[in-house]
């Protein structure tokens, strides 16, 4: 829901990533200046909605509902990326900002005002989103990152880096975002929002992290395993080309079983071959850190031949036969798939 309750006067406001700063529709009474983070702007359409832009810091959000003679109802969503600070100016204040000009000038700045609503308009018309269309043209479930999508964006960091990137001593990878930015925009031709997204993601799964360059922004990208990398980009273009029946489907809690499995076999030097693992181990140890898993979370990996079945000791002792190579070439691409589908379920469900 939008923050009504910090709708009440002018002032910094700060809003967590995915927090809303308004709806479409809603009663407009302020504009935002951006003083640092970045803030999405979007309409909902069917079970997702379009994508209208980014806007960073130093850009102003919601002045078009002050020169709106409808109602002054916003035209479009607003919703936090990041952290991000805003200035908060009142229509009442701005309103004696704009009595106190010349009326030359108002007339101007109004008569841009309308130009740019108009112009607005007609973008939003041709706007379109990633909503598919299932049986007799209805529409279909909304997706946010589709495969093409993800596949486009980490095979453009992966080969951008392999160009640009230096290895340092310990062994990561470092590019600056303006290269990743130069593959992704002007040769992949990804959407920035999408981009923005990944970026996010990319962070939280730990694949890149961000250092400061020589002027002192976060802005060196740092890529610890670049190889891990190239797994993941290799695993969803293997995945796009699969019908249905044939991709891989693991869940969250399979994927938590086959990375203690590949923990356990790395603290045995085991990097390739078929090797047994200790399920029961694993399965109490991820009980302990309070994850509630089973066996029969591991089936899954059974059916896409990542493990054999299970087998059990007099003791109830129970262990696998791993597909080692398998398991090592595949577990980074079902992490990080689970990562982005949790992302498609949260946003169509309009989580924003």
């Amino acid at each position: 829901m939008a923050q009504t309750q910090k709708q009440h006067k002018s002032g910094i406001v700060r809003f967590k990533a995915g927090e809303v700063l308004f709806n479409q529709n809603d009663p407009a009474d302020s504009l935002y200046i951006i003083q640092k983070g970045q803030i999405r702007l979007y309409i909902p359409k069917g079970q997702g909605f379009v994508e209208i832009a980014i806007l960073r810091a130093g850009e102003v959000i919601g002045e078009m509902a002050y020169f709106d003679e409808k109602g002054s109802r916003r035209s479009c969503s607003a919703a936090a990326i990041v952290p991000t600070d805003v200035v908060r100016v009142t229509f009442a204040a701005f309103d004696k900002t704009m009595q106190g000009l010349n009326p030359w000038f108002k007339t101007i700045v109004n008569t841009l005002a309308d130009r740019l609503r108009k112009t607005n308009d007609r973008v939003k018309q041709l706007e379109t989103n990633s909503v598919g269309f299932g049986k007799d043209g209805k529409v279909g479930e909304y997706v946010f990152f589709h495969t093409t999508d993800v596949l486009r964006i980490l095979a453009g960091i992966y080969l951008s880096s392999k160009v640009h990137a230096q290895k340092g001593e310990d062994g990561a990878h470092r590019i600056h975002m303006n290269s990743i930015r130069y593959y992704l925009f002007d040769i992949f031709g990804v959407a920035e929002i999408k981009f923005e997204e990944m970026i996010e993601l990319l962070k939280r799964e730990g694949i890149i992290v961000m250092e400061a360059d020589k002027d002192g922004q976060e802005k060196l990208v740092k890529i610890p395993d670049l190889d891990s990398l190239r797994l993941i980009v290799a695993y969803v273009n293997g995945e796009k080309v699969k019908t249905d029946d044939k991709k891989t489907k693991t869940t969250r809690k399979c994927n938590m079983i086959l990375s203690r499995m590949k923990a356990q076999l790395l603290a045995k030097n085991v990097t390739s071959g078929k090797a047994s693992v200790n399920l029961s181990a694993i399965i109490d140890e991820l009980k302990e850190g309070q994850a509630i898993v089973n066996s029969g979370d591991l089936k899954p990996a059974i059916v896409s031949g990542i493990v054999e079945d299970i087998l059990v000791d007099d003791q109830g002792n129970m262990t696998n036969m791993v597909n080692v190579d398998s398991l090592f070439k595949i577990l980074p691409g079902l992490v990080f798939q689970d990562a982005w589908q949790r992302i498609n379920e949260e946003k169509s469900g309009n989580s924003y």
